[in-house]
């Protein structure tokens, strides 16, 4: 069986807190300059998404439009406000949720959950993984293969591939 992928990707950057709350920071420009450019470089390297699971902080949402402006065939964003908040675990329960003809997802969402979860899911604990526990830059994915159903994805049950980051 093909194992499926996960993308994890943290949101692009974003301008500093503009006093109306932590949720609606828009990108800025550069953070919309390295969405745009980080859709192609996905696109390439993954191919077609099943789903996209997106946080409903607006700097998420906005990196999703512009990375999927340059991602032909990319589905259409499945908004969830859990994962504005979420932790690595509350990513881990909303994965388990999706049906096993799933086989490739983007989940995009912030930091320290992004990094922490694909350090937690890579089994290898390669190089690799041991970079990304330190952390992840803005307009960063972590490129997972899994070769286990969605329901069973836990601590060392994936292979961290890569990590993507946009070509400015």
């Amino acid at each position: 069986m093909t194992p499926r992928t996960l993308v994890l990707l943290r949101h692009a950057q974003a301008e500093p807190e503009n006093g109306l709350g932590d949720a609606q920071r828009p990108l800025s420009g550069h953070g919309r300059r390295q969405a745009a450019a980080l859709g192609p470089v996905l696109a390439a390297e993954v191919g077609h998404l099943d789903a996209t699971l997106v946080s409903s902080a607006l700097r998420t949402t906005e990196t999703y439009k512009l990375v999927a402006s340059g991602w032909d065939g990319a589905p259409e964003a499945d908004v969830r406000d859990e994962l504005y908040e979420a932790g690595p675990r509350d990513v881990l329960a909303v994965l388990a949720e999706l049906p096993d003809d799933v086989r490739r997802v983007l989940v995009v969402g912030h930091e320290p959950t992004t990094s922490a979860l694909a350090h937690l899911l890579d089994g290898e604990r390669s190089t690799l993984a041991e970079m990304v526990s330190l952390g992840m830059s803005t307009a960063n994915a972590a490129v997972l293969e899994v070769p286990v159903p969605w329901a069973e994805l836990g601590r060392s049950t994936a292979r961290l591939v890569t990590v993507l980051r946009p070509e400015l």
